[in-house]
């Protein structure tokens, strides 16, 4: 195993660069003045953009690395892991494969041409770091063999840190929610991607039997079952439950999981379900019609159904009737009905004095906070038997009266 302690790129590695910089300066210089083109010394130059990065136990991370022609000359390069810590792995890859060798072209020919050539970004190394690993500086070198004793060495320096520090993380905004029965959740969750790599995470939810959870990215329409995040990057989720139709009153507990190949990240949601709320309005026979006469109250009696799973509080009684007629209730409000009772309430509907014969429409409603419901009764007001048979009296005194006229003037 190789010590920790702070490390630092080879010198010759940080000469030989600054060396390629300069060369392929003076080689443009040279083409644009004209001049004969300047070769350098040494081979082929190994790199990457970051050298020392900071990982966590368990963790695999990649290097992207790039490859130079210091003079112009192409090369078939062997790539091997000088020195790794002890139980670390790793391997090179290029275009999804393992590889062993990579090919850099040469840029040097007859004339003018620019000396130095390089390649990026040919093949990647990648590193796994083992869970037990203690935090600390650790070194690993990389080797390039072009052949003849021409070589380069990468030295990485890696940093462990704890698994607490800038851990990954998958939370909701407002995990605890609540609704009737019938009612459709949507939570706000964000996956926090704090690793050096890029992460792929599955996702997946342990809902109770008969839920629907759906996963859909912020900003989209389309459900997922799995989701990238880009390294030190976030994204947002909305998570969509819907609760079964005969869910009953309660809370509900909704683990969520994340899963990539370095992090297993859990969140859960809570749902509290306040009950089914409904109320019915009828009468005893189903028929919403009755007769009325101008003037006089008549009775209808309600039956006021509970048909929820929870019990109803405060049920205000009300109506809405033709102008100038007049309704009243036995009972306006009912202070508690229980889930699954019903209660039978008297309306009283007066028609105003001067209400003609026809069909007219009174609307009585109950109603709560929870629950409501309201039944159009269509009521005949009809003309009064006392009135018909005064009309017949009077008919009659008529033509009583018009026969003794006739009879004793009607001969004169």
């Amino acid at each position: 195993m190789m010590k920790k302690g702070a490390l630092k790129m080879k010198s010759v590695n940080v000469l030989r660069r600054k060396a390629c910089a300069g060369l392929a300066a003076a080689a443009t210089a040279a083409m644009l003045t004209g001049s004969a083109p300047v070769y350098a010394a040494g081979g082929i130059d190994m790199s990457t953009d970051y050298p020392g990065i900071m990982v966590k136990a368990g963790e695999t991370v990649t290097f992207p690395l790039d490859f130079s022609s210091l003079d112009g000359a192409g090369y078939d390069i062997s790539l091997s892991a000088d020195s790794l810590p002890e139980n670390w792995t790793g391997y090179f890859k290029g275009s999804k494969s393992q590889v062993t060798k990579v090919h850099i072209d040469g840029a040097a020919s007859a004339g003018d041409t620019a000396v130095v050539s390089t390649e990026e970004d040919l093949a990647d190394f990648s590193l796994s770091v083992p869970a037990e690993a203690e935090e600390g500086v650790y070194q690993v070198a990389l080797k390039a063999d072009a052949g003849s004793g021409n070589t380069d060495t990468l030295e990485l320096e890696v940093t462990v840190t704890a698994e607490e520090i800038g851990e990954s993380n998958f939370t909701s905004e407002y995990p605890e929610q609540q609704g009737a029965s019938g009612t459709s959740f949507s939570f706000d969750t964000t996956i926090v991607n704090n690793r050096g790599t890029n992460q792929s995470y599955s996702l997946s939810s342990e809902a109770p039997e008969g839920w629907q959870v759906t996963f859909t990215p912020s900003g989209e329409s389309t459900n997922v079952a799995s989701i990238d995040v880009d390294a030190d990057a976030s994204q947002g989720i909305t998570v969509n439950v819907v609760p079964p139709e005969n869910v009953e009153k309660g809370d509900y507990s909704i683990p969520l999981t994340a899963v990539s190949a370095n992090d297993t990240l859990k969140n859960e949601l809570t749902v509290s379900i306040t009950g089914t709320y409904s109320v019915t309005m009828s009468t005893s026979d189903g028929r919403l019609s009755c007769d009325a006469y101008a003037n006089k109250e008549t009775a209808v009696t309600l039956n006021i159904t509970n048909n929820g799973n929870v019990d109803l509080t405060n049920l205000n009684l009300s109506s809405s009737a033709p102008t100038d007629w007049e309704v009243r209730f036995s009972e306006a409000t009912i202070d508690t009905l229980e889930a699954g009772a019903s209660k039978e309430i008297t309306a009283y509907i007066k028609p105003c004095e001067n209400s003609v014969t026809g069909d007219y429409v009174t609307s009585l409603s109950v109603a709560s906070s929870e629950a409501s419901a309201n039944a159009d009764f269509r009521v005949s007001v009809k003309t009064s038997t006392t009135w018909g048979i005064a009309a017949i009296g009077i008919i009659a005194v008529l033509v009583i009266g018009l026969g003794f006229i006739f009879k004793k003037y009607g001969r004169r």
